[in-house]
């Protein structure tokens, strides 16, 4: 059983730590566009707070753990955490080294529904639990860019009524709100994101008989945050260029306007207890705003190749997790 453990442990923090690096563009891309930030220290940063965010609650990781199924019922519970694990990781790898902002969100609750349906029968899902994530999944980043847009155009009235039209002198007042919302939203994203590794280490715990309740262990958290931390630090520059540079021109403004709104909605969610994909969020928050400033210069082809790996994670993780499961410990058996 401790081998058991430590395998599950070992395995989420390896996600965890994907995480890191695959979604360091959620928080910091805006910032090294515009050079509000330079690259180092932009990943420096982004690494301390979402170390910091990922100790503060637990409530997702709560969610994460039991909204799916019931880990003190189900069968093959190991099994189980062990196949959405292995398979959270290898849509992350792909998806990242074709510098595709996917959701680890998206493949990880799809990966543990296929997971459980091979190991104990569909029967055993959670599947109102399931929905529910679900539809905070789906309407998040449309509530993002729309919140977004919105936000953008008051902002954009707001320098219309000062009569301050100085693009460069712009540039410069909002480069220096970009520190403080990158930071606010590096802090939101370990809030959320960490939580995720959170939640499938005490799924797996509650299966092994370790403990009875959803409740998150010190050690646990503080482990969780140390992987995210060092996954972060590592970088993830493929999809730090795609969201920079690919979806449209980041200025200044509609930069701090996209973190300040992505942190909002992540904080909301978060509050919650419900997980969401902050990758989704802030490219929709970029999109957003960036649609006020040109909307003819979104990169919408770009935006549509995202939307379509969005789309096929979940189905695909949800396979991809019932065939590996299966292969594993019933082929092999």
């Amino acid at each position: 059983m401790l081998t058991l453990l430590i395998i599950i442990v070992a395995l989420a923090l390896i996600f965890d730590f994907i995480n890191g690096f695959h979604d360091t563009a959620n928080a910091i891309a805006t910032s090294i566009s515009t050079k509000a930030l330079s690259p180092k220290f932009a990943i420096f940063f982004a690494a301390t707070l979402n170390f910091v965010g990922a100790i503060y609650s637990s409530e997702v990781a709560k969610t994460v753990g039991g909204k799916v199924a019931n880990p003190a019922t189900i069968d093959n519970g190991v099994q189980v955490v062990i196949a959405a694990l292995l398979t959270a990781i290898i849509w992350n790898l792909i998806t990242w080294y074709f510098a595709i902002p996917s959701s680890s969100s998206h493949t990880l609750i799809g990966a543990l529904a296929g997971a459980v349906i091979a190991g104990a029968g569909a029967s055993s899902v959670n599947w109102s639990g399931f929905k529910e994530i679900i539809i905070i999944l789906v309407a998040s980043p449309i509530i993002a860019f729309a919140t977004g847009f919105i936000i953008m155009w008051i902002i954009r009235q707001l320098i219309l009524l000062s009569g301050n039209h100085s693009r460069s002198k712009l540039n410069r007042t909002f480069r220096i709100f970009q520190i403080f919302s990158a930071g606010l939203l590096s802090y939101s994203h370990g809030g959320n994101d960490a939580q995720k590794a959170m939640g499938i280490i005490v799924f797996g715990m509650v299966a092994l008989g370790y403990q009875d309740t959803l409740d998150v262990p010190l050690w646990v958290k503080l482990c969780a945050a140390t992987a995210m931390g060092l996954g972060t630090s590592i970088g993830g520059w493929k999809i730090i260029k795609t969201m920079s540079k690919k979806l449209i021109k980041i200025e200044p403004i509609n930069g701090f306007a996209s973190d300040l709104n992505s942190s909002i909605v992540i904080q909301v969610s978060t509050a919650m207890g419900m997980p969401l994909s902050t990758t989704h969020v802030i490219s929709s928050s970029i999109i957003g705003t960036g649609a006020v400033m040109r909307f003819y210069d979104v990169k919408w082809a770009t935006v549509t190749k995202m939307v379509m790996t969005w789309v096929i994670t979940i189905p695909i993780s949800m396979v991809l997790s019932f065939i590996i499961f299966k292969i594993i410990f019933q082929l092999t058996s």
